[in-house]
């Protein structure tokens, strides 16, 4: 039997933010933190009046008990005091990474970590259809980002996988554009702590996803959180 309540530290995990993932969830008492729910499982919070928080979905959480999930990441900012010091530690500017960075923009983001796989139907999982009838196996990476007060973080639609994100810290915005300008903009998805959006890419019949032009757009200094899932094989 596999023991409950299997914790780790993420690989990102640093003085400035606490990440950790814990399987196998059994009655475990989370002190303080947004609780992701990493599984296609409903996570049971405890309480007075118990409480369901749905797959892929996410909650913030004070000395609360999490009564059963099959997978979940914490995390916590341990302090607000000098945060933007995460910048000085062993996070990347994002242009180290991705050479047609604007060399202006302060968009910083942590290391990766592979976390497990999960079988899922890319076209129920993006809200096409209602029914599960062609799981494919994903595996499930995680980095969070950081970006200052007003930071436009880059208009983009190149993505080979699905992703979602979650606001761990401050507020910001995901914006969807016609075209790759500002002006065209038609859709916006307001990030607060807590939550995560549900997947607004299209997929096309071969499974692969489309997506529209779209940026993070920080309203204040922010740490959101990527779960990206990248086909097997």
């Amino acid at each position: 039997m596999t023991p409950f309540n299997q914790q780790r530290a993420l690989q990102f995990s640093d003085q400035f933010v606490e990440c950790y993932l814990v399987e196998n969830v059994k009655d475990f008492t989370v002190e303080a933190g947004v609780v992701v729910n990493l599984d296609h499982r409903p996570m049971s919070i405890g309480g007075p009046v118990p409480s369901v928080v749905p797959a892929w979905k996410s909650t913030v959480l004070f000395n609360a008990v999490v009564a059963e999930a099959a997978r979940m990441a914490v995390f916590r900012v341990r302090s607000e005091v000098d945060l933007g010091g995460i910048v000085l530690g062993e996070w990347d500017w994002f242009g180290n990474r991705f050479a047609k960075f604007p060399r202006t923009t302060p968009l910083y983001i942590s290391r990766y970590d592979e976390i497990g796989a999960v079988r899922l139907d890319p076209f129920a999982f993006a809200n096409q259809r209602e029914a599960v009838v062609d799981a494919r196996e994903y595996t499930i990476r995680l980095n969070l980002w950081w970006a200052p007060t007003n930071t436009d973080c880059y208009l983009h639609n190149e993505h080979p996988f699905v992703e979602i994100h979650t606001q761990i810290h401050g507020a910001g915005r995901i914006q969807l554009f016609r075209e790759r300008d500002a002006s065209t903009l038609y859709r916006q998805i307001s990030m607060a702590p807590g939550y995560t959006h549900d997947p607004f890419t299209l997929v096309d019949s071969e499974g692969s996803p489309t997506y529209p032009w779209h940026r993070y757009w920080s309203d204040s200094d922010a740490i959101w959180l990527a779960i990206e899932f990248h086909p097997k094989g």
